[in-house]
């Protein structure tokens, strides 16, 4: 009797162990209107059937971070646990003026930009918790800016494993070399969120990456 107790104990005790290094906590950061959430809810979509959140073409749709739950992604017959965690736009500054040309009223633009400096504030925040992250950037923007720097300087900080996305190659403007020469020291893996182009690429650097973590 007293053995099947300890036999349980240990049992529950390994179980728990085993069960928590699966489920990875994989954090989606980057700029605004980079692609994260359209990355996340593709991701979420394709293995859970549901997205994570709304997407806009107004910077700062995602303006608190929402997550989904015990995401299994299968690939290649291996499958790994996750918690999708899709976190607002980082910015240096944001102003109220900008969301003007979205036709929004000045209330509602102010209401914008304080719940996205609240935010940007929340992202950083979260990523004492990520045991992944990947870094979404728009591949026809510059990748030489304050923002990007700031996120990868905080990363390198925590020693978080990072796999720095590409996003938007359907677009003619996107240039993966030019992120790959910003940040030579991390994969760089292009894609479109939008299209679903390149996933299987994006999956299997993923659980790579989930291995070192």
């Amino acid at each position: 009797m007293v053995v099947n107790v300890f036999k349980n104990f240990f049992r529950r005790v390994f179980s728990g162990i085993f069960r928590k290094k699966r489920e990875l906590k994989l954090g989606f950061y980057g700029p605004p209107n980079a692609g994260k959430t359209s990355l996340a809810n593709r991701i979420c979509k394709d293995f859970t059937g549901e997205e994570i959140g709304a997407v806009s073409k107004i910077p700062h749709e995602t303006r608190s971070v929402q997550f989904k739950e015990r995401v299994e992604i299968d690939y290649k017959g291996k499958k790994m646990m996750f918690k999708i965690i899709d976190t607002p736009g980082i910015a240096t500054k944001i102003d109220y003026e900008d969301f003007l040309k979205y036709k929004m009223k000045k209330k509602e633009a102010k209401l914008r930009a304080k719940e996205a400096t609240q935010g940007v504030v929340e992202s950083i925040k979260w990523l004492d918790d990520m045991d992944v992250v990947v870094i979404v950037l728009d591949a026809t923007e510059n990748p030489y800016n304050q923002v990007n720097l700031t996120i990868i300087g905080n990363l390198v900080a925590r020693k978080i494993p990072v796999l720095i996305v590409a996003n938007k190659i359907d677009l003619k403007k996107a240039s993966i070399k030019k992120i790959e020469s910003a940040f030579p020291e991390y994969e760089v893996v292009g894609i479109s969120a939008r299209y679903g182009k390149n996933l299987e690429e994006f999956y299997e650097s993923i659980f790579k990456l989930a291995r070192k973590s």
